[in-house]
């Protein structure tokens, strides 16, 4: 059985279009950076033998500043009937709306090939919250790429899952020309013992490996942020990676700002993307007082997957 995508979902290419709009104006152009020699020979030798050598790394670059990204925001959320942002809040932080089942991680995955047609982008970290998420990313990587590849002009594209067994794909990272997509559990980095953010000097000379990854000012996607970035802590670690930008994709946000597009259950059960909606209530018999019900919080750390069956995809 082959999976058929279908690329002209209109809410999908919304999702997309409120992202790539953020950056209108902008210049495709890279930042270049040295990345420290390799210490070991045999190490040195996958890299293209400069064993001894300092190496290029490629990076991306923004040119716009504050002012024009808060009027391109403020144009999405018109767009999309949403409140204004009054501000960027010291970093540009963006948040997607997406109801459970509707294709989020295909979204995210297809608005990383338009950001770079668009304007050259080429680094990209997805941090999601756990194995099985990771797991579930990694499949639609897999099975989108031929998709992918018939709508964007048969691009180049290196995605993997980041293994601290094989730490030093951080570096391929960091130097290739083409687009880079790392998938790394939010656990893998958080800790200032994760090997991450050790030295290793025979495989990354005097730079630690998540120097690296900050060095490219990576755009970072957050998936499920929510359980992934739920903490302050797990919030700094993020910051760590020095982002570009955090676009964060939920069913059900927490933290939101500058929210560029909202698909939400109504919406979702309107558009017929799923097949209702259930709303439990109850009611007091024989009793003087109206019923009363507190959520004090909702916790879906259980349900370990995705969930997400409209990828845009038919049998």
């Amino acid at each position: 059985m082959k999976l058929k995508f279908d690329s002209s979902l209109d809410y999908q290419q919304e999702a997309i279009a409120a992202v790539r709009d953020v950056f209108k104006g902008q210049t495709a152009k890279q930042s270049l950076f040295t990345v420290a020699a390799i210490a070991n020979e045999q190490i040195s030798l996958r890299f293209g033998g400069n064993f001894g050598q300092t190496g290029q790394g490629i990076g991306n670059r923004l040119e716009l500043d504050d002012e024009d990204l808060l009027k391109n925001i403020r144009e999405v959320e018109l767009r999309h009937g949403l409140p204004q942002s009054a501000s960027l809040g010291g970093e540009l932080n963006l948040d997607i709306e997406m109801e459970t089942g509707t294709g989020k991680t295909y979204v995210y995955l297809r608005t990383i090939l338009e950001l770079n047609k668009a304007y050259g982008f080429t680094k990209f970290v997805i941090v999601v919250p756990s194995t099985a998420i990771k797991e579930g990313v990694k499949k639609t990587i897999d099975i989108t790429r031929e998709h992918f590849r018939g709508i964007y002009n048969n691009v180049n594209y290196d995605a993997f899952v980041y293994n601290s067994d094989h730490i030093e794909k951080i570096r391929d990272f960091a130097t290739s020309n083409d687009i880079q997509i790392m998938v790394i559990i939010i656990d893998a980095f958080q800790k200032s013992s994760n090997l991450i953010n050790r030295y290793n000097d025979k495989k990354f000379g005097e730079s630690l490996p998540i120097d690296l990854v900050r060095e490219t000012h990576p755009i970072v996607i957050i998936d499920e942020p929510q359980s992934t970035i739920s903490t302050e802590y797990q919030m700094d670690a993020v910051r760590s990676l020095n982002p570009l930008c955090t676009i964060r994709y939920s069913a059900t946000p927490i933290r939101v700002e500058n929210k560029l597009y909202r698909l939400n259950a109504v919406d979702s059960f309107e558009k017929k993307l799923v097949k209702g909606i259930e709303v439990d209530s109850f009611a007091v018999k024989d009793a003087h007082n109206d019923a009363y019900l507190l959520l004090k919080s909702v916790n879906n750390k259980k349900n370990a997957n995705h969930g997400e069956n409209r990828d845009g995809h038919k049998k």
